[in-house]
């Protein structure tokens, strides 16, 4: 297990990023795989709407962890989960769910900074409180990706210089508390990208999406890490959609 937790931090290189096509369950962990990938990752709303849940921690805890212990079981690579707020606010509460999850063999996480279900971002002293306790109960080799949200709460048109400098704020709170990386979905914008991978204490997590930046403008631009969150499973539902279409339109 120690070489999965340096195979996957060692992944994580600035201007050759990793790239991660996230999976959702067990079969798609190995389809993505036999692909070619160099580890697997899940993307939380893939999970939920495979299993018939909404994304924001509508899937049970006791799924998501037997979701994921499936998922680790049917690969030999390094797996990540993207494991929203950890079910829980409290420092505690969210290290010990964190802990649970780390039991079933995962080398680690996504965890967020929006208020799961209610509006804005924990303040960033409180989150760095919870990450700090998450780093105390799984060891220093788990990765923990820690997402800020900051760009998400806003549309593309308006992030700016003022969003990149309150994100890298954080970047720097996280880092001091443990975090292993810095995800910051939906910066597109090359230039503020590029600003804050050149000053981000950690490795950068860009999010593709279809009409995204391409993985050579980003992987310029200086981040570490290339994920792809919801979209391999709407992918997947759309040709599913579109074959089960044809098959019937054909009797």
């Amino acid at each position: 297990m120690t070489d999965k937790f340096q195979t996957f931090a060692a992944l994580h290189v600035p201007g050759d990023p990793i790239v991660l096509f996230n999976a959702w369950d067990a079969g798609s962990a190995r389809a993505v795989a036999e692909a070619g990938a160099k580890a697997i990752a899940t993307g939380s709303a893939s999970v939920a709407g495979a299993h018939g849940f909404k994304d924001a921690e509508s899937l049970p805890l006791e799924l998501a962890l037997a979701n994921a212990a499936r998922v680790v079981a049917a690969v030999e690579l390094p797996v990540t989960i993207d494991f929203e707020g950890a079910y829980a606010i409290a420092p505690e509460e969210t290290a010990a769910n964190v802990a649970k999850l780390a039991a079933t063999g995962a080398i680690g996480c996504n965890f967020e900074d929006q208020v799961i279900g209610g509006a804005g971002l924990h303040p960033t002293e409180l989150q760095a409180a919870r990450i700090r306790a998450i780093r105390a109960a799984v060891g220093p080799d788990f990765f923990i990706n820690a997402r800020t949200d900051i760009f998400i709460q806003a549309k593309p048109e308006t992030h700016d210089e003022a969003m990149v400098d309150a994100a890298l704020a954080r970047a720097n709170a996280y880092a001091e508390a443990g975090a292993s990386g810095i995800f910051v979905p939906v910066l597109a914008d090359l230039r503020l990208l590029a600003r804050f991978c050149a000053a981000s204490p950690l490795p950068v997590n860009f999010m593709a999406w279809p009409g995204a930046r391409t993985a050579a403008q980003v992987a310029e631009a200086g981040v570490a890490r290339i994920s792809h969150g919801p979209f391999p499973w709407k992918l997947a539902m759309a040709a599913l959609k579109d074959a089960a279409a044809k098959a019937m339109s054909e009797r």
